[in-house]
């Protein structure tokens, strides 16, 4: 009788090691299931948050653009120039020799971006500048031009004043232009998503 009180004891105690083990083990399988959920979540809020931060810095440096265009000149480092107004001498002196100087009276004189700064690239007529071009940064580009697309151009200044196609060589792009005051804003687009540069001219 013993002997089988204690027979009976032996499997109680192995049926209750198995269903705890079993319970420990479902526990442990429902917690490695919720972790990696929780941590695409996560992930997925940061780049969330990561695109709006984004989005945000591009749409204040597109209406950066607006107000000093009516005035013939663009923000940032070169807000002092003014087509119409500036001379070319007035340029080097501020920005030195272009790292691609024209090559003829009506050509560009070109600089290139650096570290922290934007590129540009200006045109002049009778040594007067007459263009602008603005090419944004090379660093963090998505929150400066690369982050200004067609379709966010159109949300923030609705219906443009033009659109048109150029063609430079082989290469196919889309002008879109806003006209500000006596000058006008062309934005020069590769596709719909990659803003190519800005330019700045009279009317």
């Amino acid at each position: 009788m013993k002997i089988t009180n204690l027979i009976s004891h032996t499997r109680k105690a192995a049926m209750i090691a198995t269903i705890t083990g079993v319970t420990a083990a479902g526990a442990l399988g429902a917690a490695s299931t919720v972790l990696p959920t929780q941590s695409v979540q996560a992930a997925s809020n940061s780049s969330a948050s990561e695109a709006s931060y984004q989005r945000n810095l591009a749409i204040k440096n597109l209406n950066s653009f607006y107000k000093p265009a009516l005035k013939g000149q663009f923000p940032g480092n070169v807000q002092e120039f003014a087509i119409g107004k500036t001379k070319r001498a007035d340029v080097m002196k501020r920005f030195s020799s272009a790292d691609v100087p024209r090559t003829s009276a009506t050509g560009f004189d070109a600089y290139t971006a650096t570290m922290g700064s934007p590129g540009y690239s200006f045109r002049y007529t009778n040594d007067v500048l007459s263009e602008i071009r603005y090419f944004g940064t090379n660093v963090e580009r998505q929150t400066n031009i690369g982050g200004i697309t067609m379709q966010l151009l159109r949300q923030q200044w609705y219906a443009p004043s033009s659109t048109s196609t150029i063609t430079t060589g082989k290469q196919k792009q889309t002008k879109v232009t806003y006209n500000r005051g006596d000058y006008k804003l062309e934005f020069i687009f590769n596709t719909g998503t990659d803003l190519d540069h800005i330019n700045l001219v009279k009317k």
